[in-house]
């Protein structure tokens, strides 16, 4: 176990708008989250009511096949969350095409699906390490092949001599052979049974890793990744226990090789809010990654922008590994290349942080018309109204 990291300097150093309305009082939470904005304010706050509104809802939803698979038994050789014989699979496309539409993305089947997935995995790795002992199936195996692929396919396309700095144009012809190779690719991972499902799978594979065009990635690609995993669940490929290698394993290996592609090919942020954003690229390892440090012994949320703390401990953790990787790639005051960072690291819990990125995914990802306008829906994630039980 590393060493308990050294005391942080005082609260007014770190954070120095903290200052108490009334000079009697302590600052209250509200006070230390001033000028940060209605999203940092969400940090502070419980999300208690709305988590449970959230289960709630996601236990009533009959078609919210992810959330019953992994909190259910779900035996390996029960066939009984397989989709029907007799489903019909389709390509999935956009549905979203103006700001209007919005609404029947909130309202929309896709959308339970989605948050309650997130939701599932968030509570499922709650309070353990990366190197936490964990079931690794034959189908997580599959997948984590499959991202090896891509990863050795970045080697295979060195970037090229361009005048522009940023948008390597070798991003398009590695792309282009997973546009190729993908439905190929997931076929690998779905079983024999299933294969009417792949197109509709692969495309959420393809969505996942950035824009050809504009040769950037984000949180809406990133969120076609955990929509991918979705639909693996959903189709019965993904099941109950391996929900903790899903996160760990997959999907921490996606991260390292979203981060390789974003290095080699100079990829832009897509969408980014810049000094406002919470990170450039990625949104849910810090998600999970904050649910895994709830009940830390001693790793605090002041920590994270202790730079002793983030090295001894970054293995654990996927919020620290996003930490880190920030600092290798950003160069400055930390509080002033990561404000929003920089300022959660004043809430006093990893709890409260939780529960208040959970509410900043949804307020600003999934609430985001930029965002969800490129979402696609198919019979796995449908358009459809919630159709409740």
């Amino acid at each position: 176990m590393s060493e308990q990291p050294s005391p942080m300097p005082p609260r007014e150093f770190l954070w120095p708008h903290t200052v108490p309305q009334e000079p009697s009082d302590k600052p209250k939470e509200a006070d230390q989250l001033d000028g940060v904005g209605e999203v940092a304010l969400a940090l502070a706050e419980t999300a208690q009511a709305e988590r449970a509104k959230g289960v709630c809802q996601r236990t009533t939803v009959r078609e919210a096949l992810p959330v019953s698979l992994l909190l259910g038994s779900g035996s390996k050789d029960s066939s009984e969350d397989a989709p029907a014989a007799t489903q019909n699979f389709i390509i999935p496309k956009k549905e979203i095409h103006t700001v209007p539409d919005m609404g029947k993305w909130k309202r929309s089947q896709a959308y339970a699906d989605y948050i309650g997935f997130i939701l599932t995995l968030n509570e499922g790795v709650k309070g353990k390490k990366l190197t936490f002992e964990y079931t690794v199936s034959e189908a997580i195996e599959k997948l984590v092949a499959l991202l090896n692929t891509l990863d050795r396919w970045i080697d295979e396309t060195p970037p090229v001599d361009q005048p522009s700095r940023f948008g390597n144009k070798a991003y398009r012809t590695w792309y282009a052979k997973l546009d190729q190779e993908a439905e190929s690719l997931v076929a690998t991972v779905v079983p024999t049974h299933l294969a009417a499902a792949v197109p509709e799978v692969a495309v959420y594979l393809k969505e996942s890793v950035g824009n050809s065009t504009r040769i950037d990635y984000g949180t809406g690609h990133e969120a076609a990744f955990a929509a991918f995993l979705c639909c693996l669940c959903k189709i019965g490929v993904l099941r109950v226990d391996d929900q903790i290698a899903i996160v760990f394993k997959v999907f921490n290996r996606y991260l390292e090789v979203m981060r390789k592609l974003q290095k080699t090919y100079r990829m832009e942020p897509a969408g980014s809010q810049g000094v406002w954003g919470l990170d450039d690229f990625q949104f849910l390892p810090f998600i999970w990654g904050s649910s895994q440090l709830i009940d830390h012994p001693y790793l605090e949320p002041r920590h994270f922008v202790d730079e002793k703390a983030v090295n001894e401990n970054h293995k654990d953790y996927m919020f620290l590994e996003c930490i880190l990787f920030i600092t290798e790639m950003k160069t400055g005051p930390f509080a002033e290349h990561s404000n929003q960072l920089w300022n959660i690291s004043a809430v006093p819990s990893w709890s409260k942080v939780n529960q208040g990125l959970i509410r900043m995914y949804k307020a600003e990802c999934l609430e985001k018309f930029p965002v969800i306008q490129h979402f696609k829906f198919g019979s796995l994630l449908p358009i459809h109204p919630v159709t409740s039980s």
